[in-house]
């Protein structure tokens, strides 16, 4: 590996742990480019699992730290979401690169579309909804499904099934979603280690530049730059799904 790529990666890891913090969908950015580096389907997913738990670690931290947690809730809703995390990972390990680059160009092009589209949230308790509790459960599996499958855009479901179908608190979401997004990435994870499908180096280099991303990222606060980070985002993302469906 080039110092060439060493900067592309660290500066990919710096923009997706940005993109974290400040929109969601850091994944969208990473995982094509490990793609388009030469890596395989398979390999670039696997890849990005590394900078994914280092990621979440420090989030999960930093709530700590904060004393801002509810270890036993994230837990449960943890289990619901592993087995199909597990089962997703294995199935990711096992589909073409050619399958795996048309369904990430079309979970591309929809987190665009969600990013303009979808209901705004708003800090603070949401309002009660009559949908019931126990939707929850096989909501959080099926995420776990895809998390462990994709990962790309997968912060976006977990708020939205945390959110709508529990009507807690914002805050609340991004605590448990950083939880959850951990424990099922270790099994993950480990499928892609044991199938052969995780490149240390470049993972390891992505994370650093996440973990710098995401620092720098909270530490950033500029009126109107969610928006700008919105269209930069898409216009990136939408660059990159035409090349996937262009490489077929």
């Amino acid at each position: 590996m080039n110092i060439e790529h060493i900067a592309l990666l660290f500066a990919v890891g710096t923009a997706a742990g940005f993109i974290n913090v400040n929109a969601g969908g850091g994944s969208s950015i990473s995982v094509p480019v490990l793609i388009f580096m030469g890596l395989d389907a398979a390999v670039a997913n696997g890849t990005n699992r590394i900078a994914i738990l280092i990621q979440n670690i420090s989030a999960v931290a930093s709530f700590h730290k904060k004393r801002f947690h509810d270890y036993q809730t994230s837990l449960k809703f943890s289990l619901f979401t592993l087995p199909g995390a597990i089962i997703g990972a294995i199935a990711a390990t096992r589909v073409s690169n050619i399958l795996f680059q048309r369904i990430l160009g079309i979970v591309l092009i929809f987190i665009v579309i969600s990013m303009f589209f979808s209901r705004s949230y708003k800090d603070g308790d949401a309002a009660q909804k009559a949908v019931p509790n126990w939707l929850i459960y096989p909501a959080l599996f099926a995420i776990g499904f895809y998390g462990g499958f994709l990962q790309v855009g997968v912060g976006f479901l977990f708020m939205a099934a945390l959110y709508h179908l529990l009507s807690i608190s914002l805050v609340k979401v991004n605590m448990h979603k950083v939880f959850i997004i951990l424990i099922y990435t270790i099994p993950a994870l480990l499928i892609f280690i044991l199938t052969g499908n995780v490149l240390w180096e470049y993972g390891l280099i992505l994370a650093a530049g996440t973990a710098f991303g995401g620092w720098w990222g909270a530490q950033v606060s500029v009126k109107g730059g969610e928006k700008v980070i919105r269209i930069v985002l898409a216009v990136a993302i939408i660059i990159m799904a035409f090349k996937l469906f262009g490489s077929f």
